[in-house]
């Protein structure tokens, strides 16, 4: 296909009506070209996305996404609730990353209020925990729906299995599996239970077996080379000007981390590589993941073993509930709990982003106060959502087949896109 086709169809969606009439008489002139629409429907959309496919044959022309299927207006709801209500609007956008979405969150609200450096030593380490078994829980669901794309059906249930594993922690800690809203404006709601060390280490101790055994089902199988290798390649130089983050932008070669680059929650502290291959296709997304969950995994050790006792909230009784059984002995604590739970808290006016290193790139926040308990506009920066755009760059001049495996390679969840 000849690059005047390439241009006539990327043009149509900004010219003028004469202009479009033009270009239809040009695109009806070839013969071989036909508009197909995947999804949203198609299960390897993952999720309620459309791409408008223009096809010559089997290759691709042109690739143009098409969200809103799922939109639900998320962040338009967050400031119709108290700041401590919204926690559990988070949990519902990346619906895969929910410890990372309640962090995001409920850092930029302690920005807003001064808190940032008030919380607590053993809250920090365990927001480190948590949020680190979430990414490998993330990646584990990401590599099993991946290799189910491309014909592996076995692999999906073997990452379904350690998943399983980190999804017991995080029931044992706060009742919840997916929607844990256990992160809290000024440290943690309550502590982790007492069995909480044994089965994280527990976890640990089996993983790089698990990891080891995903290694060898498909890192050097030659199917999965073929459908990966040399497939949805992106440039560092694109992934930059497209403004993709997270594995997507490491894979091309960009080593760019939130954790490095502007350390939260003590990152700084912790020994872990950035993985980076510079391939920028399919197959070096993949490694980059590979990678991080061995990454992930040396930070969950060294969390663990710097874990000590002591506090998880901040001593700020006009912000944070206090504990149960002080509220019942304390009529100070009981009158804060009452306010708390009936009016919230006020924040001061001003406005605060605060950017973390989610499982799928830079997740981001941006709230402005107005004084009072609610937030007076919320912005989320999505990874998903800003990683989707590379989709008709990276999907111009493949086949038809490889627009399967390069969705499944950019990690992408719709709750979080169509928030």
């Amino acid at each position: 296909m000849s690059s005047l086709r390439h241009s006539n169809v990327i043009e149509l969606d900004y010219a003028p009506q004469q202009k479009i009439r033009e270009l239809l008489r040009e695109q009806s002139a070839l013969d071989n070209a036909i508009t197909v629409s995947m999804g949203p429907q198609h299960p390897s959309t993952h999720g309620v996305l459309r791409l408008e496919l223009i096809l010559d044959g089997e290759t691709v022309i042109s690739a143009k996404p098409d969200i809103g299927y799922l939109h639900t207006g998320m962040e338009k709801q967050m400031e119709t609730k108290k700041y401590q209500q919204n926690i559990v609007i988070t949990d519902r956008m990346d619906y895969l990353n929910p410890m990372g979405n309640n962090l995001g969150y409920v850092m930029t609200v302690e920005k807003l209020l001064g808190l940032t450096h008030d919380i607590p030593p053993r809250a920090q380490t365990l927001r480190v925990l948590l949020t680190e078994l979430q990414r490998i829980a993330s990646h584990l669901v990401w590599l099993g729906t991946h290799a189910l794309d491309l014909g592996a059906m076995s692999l999906f249930f073997y990452c379904f299995r350690e998943r399983e594993k980190v999804l017991n922690i995080y029931e044992a800690v706060c009742g919840g599996r997916m929607t844990v809203s256990y992160f809290r404006v000024g440290g943690l709601p309550y502590d982790v239970p007492p069995n909480f060390n044994r089965l994280v280490r527990d976890f640990l101790d089996e993983f790089p077996a698990a990891l080891a055994e995903y290694h060898k089902l498909l890192t050097n199988n030659p199917i999965f080379q073929k459908r990966t290798r040399g497939v949805g390649v992106l440039s560092g130089e694109d992934a930059i000007a497209l403004g993709v983050t997270g594995p997507t932008l490491r894979g091309s070669g960009v080593a760019h981390d939130v954790r490095r680059a502007e350390p939260y929650c003590g990152y700084e502290t912790y020994d872990f590589d950035i993985p980076v291959e510079r391939e920028g296709d399919v197959y070096a997304r993949y490694l980059v993941r590979m990678r991080e969950m061995e990454e992930s995994w040396k930070i969950c050790r060294q969390a663990l073993d710097r874990l000590k006792p002591g506090p998880i909230k901040a001593d700020s009784p006009k912000i944070v509930l206090p504990d149960r059984e002080e509220m019942k002995h304390q009529m100070d604590a009981l009158i804060h709990h009452f306010l708390l739970a009936a009016y919230g808290f006020s924040v001061p006016p001003g406005e605060a982003y605060h950017a973390i290193e989610g499982s799928k790139g830079e997740l981001g926040f941006y709230i402005i106060s107005d004084g009072t308990e609610r937030p007076f506009r919320c912005h989320v920066r999505g990874p998903s959502f800003v990683n989707l755009q590379a989709i008709p760059k990276l999907c111009q001049g493949a086949l038809l087949a490889d627009v399967v495996a390069i969705i499944g390679s950019l990690d992408i969840v719709l709750g979080e896109i169509d928030r």
